[in-house]
């Protein structure tokens, strides 16, 4: 989801790369579950998101539509984001407690909270969230401990190319009509989401599936 901000408005000013340090370290997120409510549908996933999820869940991406995901069109993609519960405007996994029941199959956006990410020519960098985190207390932290993804330049890769072929295929939305848009934009939900992945290393069979793509379509990163 692109933000048409500008960056000194909403971070310290500095971007970071995952060996730096950074004021980000929520201890834990003790006594506070607020960046887990009411976050409407920004919780956007990519692939790997809903993989992780099916995993946990043992579900498919059919299971994590009928209550934990809904679609919503993001610069003009389909795409799936977590669902808030109803009664309480706080997302679907947040128990009662206020603590989170997939912690471990948390999506990448709530893994390196309150950091975003700011892309640039080739792949991107992080900043800190200022406004975002109401925890004051915060300690300095090296930013892949915050992440906390096994195989990280794998994932950077993955996330930097992710973004790029969505850009490509708002690009080529403008070229299509009506129809062909609703056509292309369930080929990709059934290419990277619908289709179950195996158990085995995710990022072989994404890139697979985006050759595929670049082959049939002639979009790709």
């Amino acid at each position: 989801m692109k933000r048409e901000v500008d960056l000194k408005d909403i971070s310290d000013g500095k971007l970071y790369t995952a060996n730096d340090m950074v004021r980000a370290d929520c201890r834990g997120c003790q006594g506070c579950s607020d960046c887990c409510r009411g976050m409407g549908s920004s919780i956007v996933l990519d692939p790997l998101d809903t993989q992780r999820l099916c995993k946990g869940l043992n579900t498919d991406f059919a299971g994590l539509m009928e209550q934990y995901i809904e679609l919503n069109v993001v610069d003009g993609m389909i795409l799936p984001n977590l669902k808030m519960q109803k009664s309480s405007d706080s997302c679907v996994f947040l128990d009662e407690n206020g603590r989170c029941t997939m912690h471990a199959e948390r999506p990448g956006i709530c893994r390196m909270f309150p950091l975003g990410r700011y892309y640039e020519e080739k792949g991107f960098k992080y900043f800190l969230q200022i406004h975002e985190c109401r925890k004051a207390d915060r300690g300095k932290v090296k930013v892949y401990k915050c992440l906390d993804t096994p195989n990280l330049k794998s994932y950077e890769t993955f996330i930097a190319d992710w973004h790029q072929f969505l850009l490509n295929c708002e690009e080529g939305l403008h070229t299509l009509d009506e129809e062909k848009k609703r056509i292309l934009n369930l080929y990709v939900l059934k290419v990277f989401y619908q289709t179950p992945y195996e158990a085995a290393d995710f990022y072989p069979q994404f890139y697979e599936r985006m050759n595929a793509v670049q082959n049939t379509l002639g979009i790709g990163i």
